[in-house]
């Protein structure tokens, strides 16, 4: 085949490449395509769709729930991503030293990360009770007053997001633990002869080595905190009073709940241009902060 040329290649090429076409098309492509269409219709699962043109995406512009989900998604994505890159990052240097038992350490940090969200979730909503988790049982013991956290308003979006942070710190700690393995120990040593600190070599070597996986976990942390669900589904159900709804449990609402799949199409290609434009500008900005020498 190495020797072969035009036609003849491309046929072999189009035998090897035909099992991953053929899987890729029917659980990928097709289904996107299908849903792009559905957007210009009405239907409820029972009846047959009926073409409405644009009229599902007219419905979103002035549907309130949908920029109430926004704003808490917003919200929630300003809350998470910090805080996960921050802690994880902290987590990924103090694992990175030569400890005694670190390798139990790392273990323990990434076990969460491979826990179903069904019994996080459920642990973390246990821990949130406001009468008997032990989260307020140890604010007790420091005489403070704690929140109802799911159950209020105010305090049931911070409760999703220490517990989305708390079991996603380990997935990005792995990223930068691998970053951080990757930079040469001659600039440290090069750093301490010239007298530097702790801090001016996490500054001035640590964090510019390690911008490319920082960036690269910066994408993927913000694209899945688009995409939250399974906690707010379990943990509140979108409540209270709304105060978590999120754009995919809108959409998860809309399409099984209420049965209007059309509209909840127009509802995931809102929440795809979303995240696309989000990761385009992440790349444009990128060549500013990210250094790959």
């Amino acid at each position: 085949m190495a020797g072969e040329k035009g036609l003849s290649k491309l046929y072999w090429l189009a035998i090897f490449l035909l099992p991953s076409l053929v899987g890729l098309s029917i659980f990928t492509i097709i289904p996107v395509l299908s849903s792009l269409a559905l957007t210009m219709y009405e239907w409820d699962l029972l009846t047959s769709p009926q073409f409405v043109g644009l009229a599902n995406f007219n419905r979103l512009i002035h549907d309130g729930g949908f920029w109430e989900a926004l704003a808490h998604t917003l919200y929630f994505i300003v809350g998470y991503v910090p805080l996960v890159m921050i802690i994880a990052l902290g987590v990924a240097v103090i694992l990175n030293q030569r400890l005694k038992g670190v390798l139990f350490f790392r273990t323990a940090f990434f076990v969460p990360v491979v826990s179903a969200w069904v019994a996080v979730a459920l642990m973390w909503k246990w821990i949130f009770n406001p009468k008997f988790g032990i989260f307020n049982y140890f604010l007790g013991l420091l005489n403070i007053q704690g929140p109802a956290w799911l159950f209020d308003p105010q305090w049931a979006m911070p409760a999703i997001i220490i517990a989305s942070v708390w079991k996603d710190i380990g997935f990005v700690m792995v990223m930068f633990l691998a970053g951080l393995q990757g930079i040469p120990g001659d600039y440290y040593e090069a750093a301490a002869i010239d007298g530097a600190n702790g801090w001016q070599r996490f500054f001035r070597i640590t964090l510019p080595l390690l911008s490319p996986t920082t960036f690269f976990a910066l994408i993927i942390s913000l694209i899945n905190s688009f995409q939250v669900f399974d906690q707010v589904w379990i943990m509140t159900g979108g409540g209270p009073g709304g105060a978590t709804s999120v754009l995919v449990e809108r959409i998860v609402k809309n399409a099984f709940s209420y049965s209007r799949m059309g509209y909840a199409s127009a509802l995931s290609w809102v929440l795809f241009l979303l995240v696309f434009t989000a990761t385009i500008v992440q790349m444009r900005i990128q060549r500013y902060w990210v250094t790959y020498d």
